[in-house]
Protein backbone atom coordinates (compact mmCIF):
# COMPACT_ATOMS: atom_id res chain seq x y z
CA UNK A 1 0.00 0.00 0.00
CA UNK A 2 1.61 3.22 -1.12
CA UNK A 3 2.10 6.51 1.82
CA UNK A 4 -0.12 8.15 -0.42
CA UNK A 5 -3.62 6.17 -0.17
CA UNK A 6 -2.28 4.77 3.40
CA UNK A 7 -3.77 7.45 5.63
CA UNK A 8 -5.13 11.17 5.02
CA UNK A 9 -5.42 13.22 7.01
CA UNK A 10 -7.24 16.94 7.25
CA UNK A 11 -4.47 19.51 7.75
CA UNK A 12 -6.42 21.41 10.35
CA UNK A 13 -6.60 17.98 12.89
CA UNK A 14 -2.47 18.12 12.80
CA UNK A 15 -2.08 22.24 12.70
CA UNK A 16 -2.58 25.63 13.60
CA UNK A 17 -3.88 27.46 10.94
CA UNK A 18 -4.88 31.34 11.59
CA UNK A 19 -4.17 34.35 9.05
CA UNK A 20 -1.75 37.02 9.80
CA UNK A 21 -2.76 40.51 11.44
CA UNK A 22 -4.92 43.24 9.83
CA UNK A 23 -2.43 46.26 10.53
CA UNK A 24 -3.26 49.62 9.73
CA UNK A 25 -1.37 50.61 6.82
CA UNK A 26 -0.98 54.47 8.47
CA UNK A 27 1.41 51.94 10.96
CA UNK A 28 3.49 51.12 8.44
CA UNK A 29 6.90 52.39 7.28
CA UNK A 30 10.47 51.85 6.27
CA UNK A 31 11.63 51.33 9.05
CA UNK A 32 10.59 48.26 12.40
CA UNK A 33 10.04 44.86 12.14
CA UNK A 34 9.95 43.54 8.30
CA UNK A 35 5.92 42.53 7.61
CA UNK A 36 5.74 39.55 4.79
CA UNK A 37 2.46 39.81 2.47
CA UNK A 38 1.08 38.02 -0.70
CA UNK A 39 3.84 39.05 -2.91
CA UNK A 40 6.89 37.16 -0.61
CA UNK A 41 5.33 33.55 -0.92
CA UNK A 42 7.14 32.90 -4.58
CA UNK A 43 8.41 30.02 -6.42
CA UNK A 44 7.51 28.09 -3.01
CA UNK A 45 9.50 29.99 -0.91
CA UNK A 46 9.46 32.99 0.96
CA UNK A 47 11.14 35.69 0.08
CA UNK A 48 12.49 37.69 3.29
CA UNK A 49 12.70 41.24 1.37
CA UNK A 50 10.24 43.59 2.76
CA UNK A 51 8.97 47.42 1.82
CA UNK A 52 6.72 47.75 5.51
CA UNK A 53 7.96 47.69 8.65
CA UNK A 54 5.54 47.76 11.73
CA UNK A 55 7.21 50.07 14.65
CA UNK A 56 8.73 47.87 17.47
CA UNK A 57 7.26 50.56 20.02
CA UNK A 58 3.58 49.95 18.82
CA UNK A 59 4.11 45.98 19.74
CA UNK A 60 1.56 44.04 22.13
CA UNK A 61 1.45 41.17 23.47
CA UNK A 62 -1.44 39.89 20.87
CA UNK A 63 0.77 40.17 18.18
CA UNK A 64 2.96 37.28 19.55
CA UNK A 65 1.12 34.79 17.89
CA UNK A 66 1.93 36.69 14.39
CA UNK A 67 5.70 36.24 14.44
CA UNK A 68 6.72 33.74 11.72
CA UNK A 69 9.41 31.15 13.26
CA UNK A 70 12.15 29.28 10.64
CA UNK A 71 10.59 26.86 8.35
CA UNK A 72 6.59 28.02 8.78
CA UNK A 73 4.44 27.08 6.11
CA UNK A 74 3.09 30.73 4.30
CA UNK A 75 0.10 30.37 2.04
CA UNK A 76 -1.67 33.21 -0.07
CA UNK A 77 -5.40 33.86 1.15
CA UNK A 78 -6.64 36.17 -1.59
CA UNK A 79 -5.21 37.20 -4.95
CA UNK A 80 -5.78 36.74 -8.33
CA UNK A 81 -2.90 34.63 -9.81
CA UNK A 82 -1.74 34.81 -5.94
CA UNK A 83 -4.17 32.80 -4.12
CA UNK A 84 -2.98 29.17 -2.76
CA UNK A 85 0.40 29.63 -3.14
CA UNK A 86 2.60 28.37 -0.55
CA UNK A 87 6.01 29.08 0.77
CA UNK A 88 8.52 27.82 3.72
CA UNK A 89 10.05 30.31 5.78
CA UNK A 90 13.59 30.61 5.28
CA UNK A 91 16.06 29.86 8.93
CA UNK A 92 17.26 32.91 8.56
CA UNK A 93 17.43 35.57 11.80
CA UNK A 94 15.41 38.19 12.79
CA UNK A 95 11.93 38.85 13.51
CA UNK A 96 9.53 39.01 10.61
CA UNK A 97 5.69 39.61 11.44
CA UNK A 98 2.56 38.65 8.27
CA UNK A 99 -0.01 40.43 7.37
CA UNK A 100 -4.02 39.04 7.54
CA UNK A 101 -3.91 38.16 3.87
CA UNK A 102 -1.50 35.23 4.65
CA UNK A 103 -2.22 32.11 6.56
CA UNK A 104 0.55 30.31 8.82
CA UNK A 105 0.57 26.08 9.04
CA UNK A 106 1.76 25.68 12.32
CA UNK A 107 1.63 22.13 13.00
CA UNK A 108 2.05 19.50 15.82
CA UNK A 109 6.01 18.84 16.13
CA UNK A 110 4.84 15.80 18.30
CA UNK A 111 3.03 14.54 15.39
CA UNK A 112 4.12 15.71 12.13
CA UNK A 113 7.23 16.28 10.55
CA UNK A 114 6.65 20.49 9.60
CA UNK A 115 8.93 20.27 6.37
CA UNK A 116 7.18 17.26 5.32
CA UNK A 117 3.56 19.12 5.78
CA UNK A 118 5.16 22.03 3.56
CA UNK A 119 6.28 19.72 0.45
CA UNK A 120 2.68 18.40 0.90
CA UNK A 121 0.88 21.49 0.52
CA UNK A 122 3.91 22.26 -1.76
CA UNK A 123 2.31 19.81 -4.42
CA UNK A 124 0.37 21.36 -7.60
CA UNK A 125 -2.53 19.84 -6.62
CA UNK A 126 -3.31 21.39 -3.67
CA UNK A 127 -2.55 24.86 -4.98
CA UNK A 128 -5.02 24.52 -8.09
CA UNK A 129 -7.36 23.19 -5.19
CA UNK A 130 -7.13 26.05 -3.28
CA UNK A 131 -7.76 28.57 -6.55
CA UNK A 132 -10.67 26.89 -7.03
CA UNK A 133 -12.04 27.25 -4.47
CA UNK A 134 -11.15 30.90 -4.15
CA UNK A 135 -12.93 31.99 -6.97
CA UNK A 136 -16.48 33.12 -7.31
CA UNK A 137 -15.72 36.39 -5.76
CA UNK A 138 -14.89 39.65 -6.73
CA UNK A 139 -11.48 39.03 -4.97
CA UNK A 140 -10.43 35.65 -5.16
CA UNK A 141 -10.07 34.28 -1.71
CA UNK A 142 -9.90 31.59 0.75
CA UNK A 143 -10.31 31.01 4.21
CA UNK A 144 -8.36 29.28 7.37
CA UNK A 145 -11.34 26.42 7.41
CA UNK A 146 -10.88 26.03 3.45
CA UNK A 147 -7.40 25.70 3.94
CA UNK A 148 -7.93 23.18 7.17
CA UNK A 149 -10.37 21.21 5.39
CA UNK A 150 -7.39 19.86 3.00
CA UNK A 151 -6.80 15.92 3.28
CA UNK A 152 -2.94 15.41 3.22
CA UNK A 153 -0.88 11.46 3.12
CA UNK A 154 0.04 11.07 6.56
CA UNK A 155 2.95 8.26 6.68
CA UNK A 156 3.88 7.58 10.27
CA UNK A 157 6.52 10.35 11.61
CA UNK A 158 9.51 8.28 10.84
CA UNK A 159 8.43 8.22 7.26
CA UNK A 160 7.91 12.02 7.36
CA UNK A 161 11.58 12.89 8.39
CA UNK A 162 13.01 10.47 5.88
CA UNK A 163 11.29 12.03 3.05
CA UNK A 164 11.46 15.75 4.67
CA UNK A 165 15.37 15.50 5.19
CA UNK A 166 15.91 14.15 1.57
CA UNK A 167 13.92 17.53 -0.11
CA UNK A 168 15.28 19.74 2.33
CA UNK A 169 18.81 18.76 1.06
CA UNK A 170 17.75 20.52 -2.76
CA UNK A 171 16.23 23.67 -0.36
CA UNK A 172 19.65 23.78 1.60
CA UNK A 173 21.15 24.40 -1.41
CA UNK A 174 18.85 26.66 -3.05
CA UNK A 175 18.89 28.72 -0.03
CA UNK A 176 22.15 28.55 -0.07
CA UNK A 177 22.15 30.21 -3.72
CA UNK A 178 19.33 32.65 -2.97
CA UNK A 179 21.71 33.76 0.03
CA UNK A 180 24.42 34.69 -2.72
CA UNK A 181 21.90 36.19 -5.01
CA UNK A 182 20.74 38.62 -2.62
CA UNK A 183 24.01 39.68 -1.92
CA UNK A 184 24.58 40.57 -5.45
CA UNK A 185 21.56 42.38 -5.76
CA UNK A 186 22.71 44.59 -2.46
CA UNK A 187 25.78 45.34 -4.51
CA UNK A 188 24.24 46.76 -7.31
CA UNK A 189 21.79 48.73 -5.05
CA UNK A 190 24.66 49.97 -3.00
CA UNK A 191 26.25 50.88 -6.03
CA UNK A 192 23.14 52.45 -7.13
CA UNK A 193 22.57 54.77 -4.48
CA UNK A 194 26.34 55.66 -4.12
CA UNK A 195 26.09 56.53 -7.49
CA UNK A 196 22.43 58.57 -7.52
CA UNK A 197 21.70 59.49 -4.24
CA UNK A 198 24.59 60.46 -2.57
CA UNK A 199 25.88 61.62 -5.93
CA UNK A 200 29.66 59.90 -5.39
CA UNK A 201 29.86 59.01 -9.19
CA UNK A 202 33.43 58.61 -10.32
CA UNK A 203 34.48 62.19 -10.91
CA UNK A 204 32.21 63.96 -8.29
CA UNK A 205 34.72 65.80 -6.65
CA UNK A 206 34.94 68.81 -9.14
CA UNK A 207 31.13 68.96 -10.45
CA UNK A 208 29.14 71.61 -8.81
CA UNK A 209 25.69 71.13 -7.14
CA UNK A 210 22.78 73.25 -8.54
CA UNK A 211 19.54 73.48 -6.93
CA UNK A 212 16.24 72.13 -8.31
CA UNK A 213 12.35 70.80 -7.41
CA UNK A 214 14.39 67.47 -5.75
CA UNK A 215 16.88 69.72 -4.15
CA UNK A 216 20.61 70.69 -5.08
CA UNK A 217 21.33 67.84 -7.87
CA UNK A 218 24.83 67.82 -9.81
CA UNK A 219 25.76 70.29 -12.58
CA UNK A 220 24.43 68.35 -16.17
CA UNK A 221 21.41 66.45 -14.24
CA UNK A 222 18.13 66.88 -14.83
CA UNK A 223 14.89 66.47 -13.17
CA UNK A 224 12.08 65.27 -15.53
CA UNK A 225 8.69 63.55 -14.79
CA UNK A 226 7.87 59.95 -15.12
CA UNK A 227 5.62 60.51 -17.66
CA UNK A 228 8.24 62.17 -19.77
CA UNK A 229 10.63 59.37 -19.68
CA UNK A 230 8.90 55.76 -19.39
CA UNK A 231 5.13 54.44 -20.36
CA UNK A 232 3.42 52.08 -18.08
CA UNK A 233 1.84 49.58 -20.36
CA UNK A 234 -1.15 47.64 -19.10
CA UNK A 235 -0.64 43.97 -18.95
CA UNK A 236 -3.55 41.43 -20.28
CA UNK A 237 -6.06 39.35 -18.71
CA UNK A 238 -5.04 35.55 -18.50
CA UNK A 239 -6.34 33.51 -15.95
CA UNK A 240 -4.80 30.48 -14.14
CA UNK A 241 -6.82 27.64 -16.42
CA UNK A 242 -6.63 29.52 -19.24
CA UNK A 243 -2.50 29.08 -19.46
CA UNK A 244 -0.97 26.20 -20.87
CA UNK A 245 2.21 25.59 -19.09
CA UNK A 246 5.87 26.66 -21.92
CA UNK A 247 8.64 28.81 -21.59
CA UNK A 248 7.44 31.93 -20.93
CA UNK A 249 6.87 33.07 -17.49
CA UNK A 250 3.40 35.34 -16.68
CA UNK A 251 4.12 37.40 -14.14
CA UNK A 252 1.84 39.54 -12.00
CA UNK A 253 1.86 42.53 -9.31
CA UNK A 254 3.27 39.48 -6.70
CA UNK A 255 6.11 38.55 -9.06
CA UNK A 256 6.05 35.11 -11.29
CA UNK A 257 2.83 33.26 -11.13
CA UNK A 258 2.72 30.42 -14.13
CA UNK A 259 4.21 30.35 -17.30
CA UNK A 260 2.82 30.12 -20.71
CA UNK A 261 3.20 28.97 -24.59
CA UNK A 262 3.16 32.55 -25.50
CA UNK A 263 4.96 35.82 -24.40
CA UNK A 264 3.41 39.20 -24.50
CA UNK A 265 6.49 41.63 -23.99
CA UNK A 266 9.88 41.29 -25.39
CA UNK A 267 12.71 40.59 -22.65
CA UNK A 268 14.61 41.67 -20.55
CA UNK A 269 12.15 43.97 -18.87
CA UNK A 270 10.37 45.64 -16.04
CA UNK A 271 6.80 44.73 -14.40
CA UNK A 272 5.59 47.08 -11.91
CA UNK A 273 2.49 45.97 -9.15
CA UNK A 274 -0.81 47.49 -10.65
CA UNK A 275 -3.98 46.16 -8.49
CA UNK A 276 -2.84 43.92 -4.92
CA UNK A 277 1.06 44.79 -4.41
CA UNK A 278 0.88 48.23 -5.68
CA UNK A 279 4.34 48.86 -6.81
CA UNK A 280 6.21 46.29 -6.64
CA UNK A 281 9.08 46.12 -8.88
CA UNK A 282 10.49 42.97 -11.13
CA UNK A 283 13.07 42.09 -13.30
CA UNK A 284 12.90 39.48 -16.11
CA UNK A 285 15.81 38.39 -18.51
CA UNK A 286 13.55 36.57 -20.69
CA UNK A 287 10.34 37.20 -22.86
CA UNK A 288 7.62 37.15 -20.87
CA UNK A 289 3.81 37.39 -20.22
CA UNK A 290 2.29 40.31 -17.93
CA UNK A 291 -1.13 39.57 -16.64
CA UNK A 292 -3.65 42.34 -15.50
CA UNK A 293 -2.80 42.97 -12.10
CA UNK A 294 0.69 44.60 -13.79
CA UNK A 295 2.60 47.20 -15.89
CA UNK A 296 5.26 46.61 -17.73
CA UNK A 297 7.96 49.77 -18.76
CA UNK A 298 9.06 50.84 -22.37
CA UNK A 299 11.68 53.61 -22.09
CA UNK A 300 14.18 55.27 -23.66
CA UNK A 301 16.31 55.54 -20.91
CA UNK A 302 18.02 52.16 -19.56
CA UNK A 303 15.82 49.80 -18.17
CA UNK A 304 18.47 48.43 -15.72
CA UNK A 305 18.74 52.04 -14.41
CA UNK A 306 14.99 52.73 -13.77
CA UNK A 307 14.80 48.89 -12.23
CA UNK A 308 16.82 50.35 -9.30
CA UNK A 309 14.75 53.87 -9.53
CA UNK A 310 11.37 53.01 -8.95
CA UNK A 311 11.52 51.47 -6.19
CA UNK A 312 12.26 54.83 -4.68
CA UNK A 313 8.86 56.34 -5.81
CA UNK A 314 6.29 57.39 -4.07
CA UNK A 315 3.92 55.30 -5.42
CA UNK A 316 0.07 55.94 -3.83
CA UNK A 317 -2.71 53.81 -3.87
CA UNK A 318 -5.66 54.99 -5.86
CA UNK A 319 -8.42 53.15 -4.31
CA UNK A 320 -8.38 52.03 -0.66
CA UNK A 321 -10.46 48.84 -1.12
CA UNK A 322 -8.30 47.30 -3.97
CA UNK A 323 -5.08 49.28 -3.88
CA UNK A 324 -4.18 49.94 -7.43
CA UNK A 325 -2.01 52.52 -9.11
CA UNK A 326 -2.86 55.19 -10.93
CA UNK A 327 -1.02 56.15 -14.18
CA UNK A 328 -1.45 59.53 -13.81
CA UNK A 329 -0.32 59.78 -10.44
CA UNK A 330 3.13 57.74 -11.61
CA UNK A 331 3.95 60.01 -14.24
CA UNK A 332 4.25 62.97 -12.05
CA UNK A 333 6.79 61.80 -9.53
CA UNK A 334 9.79 63.60 -10.50
CA UNK A 335 13.39 61.84 -10.75
CA UNK A 336 16.64 63.15 -11.26
CA UNK A 337 18.41 62.03 -14.82
CA UNK A 338 22.13 62.22 -14.92
CA UNK A 339 24.00 62.07 -18.03
CA UNK A 340 24.03 59.48 -20.83
CA UNK A 341 27.55 58.28 -20.47
CA UNK A 342 26.91 57.96 -16.57
CA UNK A 343 24.31 55.64 -16.75
CA UNK A 344 26.19 53.53 -19.35
CA UNK A 345 29.07 52.77 -17.02
CA UNK A 346 26.56 52.22 -14.46
CA UNK A 347 24.18 49.60 -16.25
CA UNK A 348 27.61 47.95 -17.69
CA UNK A 349 28.47 47.41 -13.69
CA UNK A 350 24.96 46.01 -12.66
CA UNK A 351 25.35 43.65 -15.85
CA UNK A 352 28.18 41.83 -13.64
CA UNK A 353 26.27 41.16 -10.90
CA UNK A 354 23.07 40.27 -13.03
CA UNK A 355 25.35 38.01 -14.95
CA UNK A 356 26.24 36.14 -11.65
CA UNK A 357 22.62 36.16 -10.35
CA UNK A 358 21.63 34.33 -13.44
CA UNK A 359 23.99 31.68 -13.12
CA UNK A 360 22.77 30.54 -9.66
CA UNK A 361 19.16 31.38 -10.75
CA UNK A 362 19.89 28.57 -13.42
CA UNK A 363 20.95 26.53 -10.81
CA UNK A 364 17.77 27.08 -8.54
CA UNK A 365 15.42 26.32 -11.13
CA UNK A 366 17.38 22.65 -11.69
CA UNK A 367 17.45 21.95 -8.39
CA UNK A 368 13.61 22.65 -7.87
CA UNK A 369 12.46 21.03 -11.25
CA UNK A 370 14.58 17.67 -9.71
CA UNK A 371 13.36 17.99 -6.47
CA UNK A 372 9.38 18.51 -7.58
CA UNK A 373 10.20 15.66 -10.01
CA UNK A 374 10.95 13.70 -7.24
CA UNK A 375 8.24 15.11 -4.99
CA UNK A 376 5.63 12.97 -6.15
CA UNK A 377 7.60 9.74 -5.94
CA UNK A 378 8.42 10.02 -2.54
CA UNK A 379 4.88 10.64 -1.50
CA UNK A 380 3.83 7.28 -3.09
CA UNK A 381 6.65 4.87 -1.49
CA UNK A 382 5.79 2.35 0.89
CA UNK A 383 4.70 3.62 4.38
CA UNK A 384 6.99 0.02 6.16
CA UNK A 385 10.37 1.74 4.30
Amino acid sequence: MSMASSQQIKLGGISQIYSGFAFRSQDLGPNGIPVLKIGNIQNKSVLPECADHFPEELLVKKLDRYFLRPGDTLIAMTGAGSVGKVGKMPRIEGKFLVNQRVAIVRPDESRCDPDFIFYALSQDYFETKLYALGLGAGQPNVSGKQIGDLEIPFPPLPTQRRIAGILSAYDDLIENSQRRIRLLEDMARALYREWFVHFRFPGHEPVPRIPSTLGDIPKGWEVKKLGGILQLNYGKALKKEDRRDGEYPVFGSSGQVGSHDTSLVKGPGIIVGRKGNVGSVFWCNEDFFVIDTAYFVTSSLPLRFLFYVLPTLNFINSDAAVPGLSRNQAYTLEMAVPPTPLLTKFCELAETFEKQASTLQRQIQNLRRTRDLLLPRLLSIPASR
